[in-house]
């Protein structure tokens, strides 16, 4: 993956950031604490680009990133992301989260078993999953801990984040009242 550019957007959650290269998209960035945050992340993970005014096509692809998080129900299985240099079992850990839809989740163990993978290799699902360049277009958040329990959560604000994402796209965990219902 060779990135060239990235832009910053805003949405419910904060800041996000698309990256993208000659190939398409090549991650993408969950908000930090700042603009200043989010940028500096993008540029530790992707290198020294520069913020740019994404093609149309990628415009496209924010707007439907933004709908989501206002809670419209877009899986955004289509969007074709850039995998080269991602390792095979990660690429194949991210199809299957991929498939889950808004609202949704599976447990590590599930997305192990689902990929013929001996339970034992839950763990490795959930490093794959925390290696993610594509938080929200791949959808590690709809991946929980056993017994619907969060688990962790690699992006910033940790597992908060991924309650908060899970909340806006209307799934609960365990059948109590979201994080954010109170």
């Amino acid at each position: 993956m060779t990135a060239t550019a990235f832009t910053l957007f805003d949405t419910p959650v904060g800041t996000c950031a698309l990256v993208w290269g000659e190939n398409g998209i090549v991650g993408t960035a969950l908000p930090e604490a700042s603009d200043a945050a989010t940028r500096a992340r993008v540029q530790r993970r992707f290198g020294a680009l520069p913020d740019a005014a994404p093609p149309a096509e990628l415009q496209a692809v924010i707007a439907r990133v933004q709908a989501l998080l206002h809670g419209a129900p877009d899986d955004l299985t289509d969007i074709a992301l850039d995998l080269r240099g991602v390792p095979a079992f990660n690429t194949r850990v991210y199809a299957y989260a991929r498939g889950i839809p808004p609202g949704q989740t599976r447990s590590y163990g599930e997305v192990a078993a689902a990929l013929g993978e001996a339970a034992p290799m839950a763990r490795a699902v959930g490093q794959a999953l925390g290696a993610n360049p594509f938080p929200i277009i791949v959808p590690c958040h709809r991946v929980l801990a056993a017994g619907s329990r969060a688990g962790g959560f690699s992006a910033p604000g940790g597992t908060r984040t991924k309650l908060r994402l899970l909340e806006i796209e209307g799934a609960r965990l365990g059948g109590t009242p979201g994080l954010f219902d109170r």
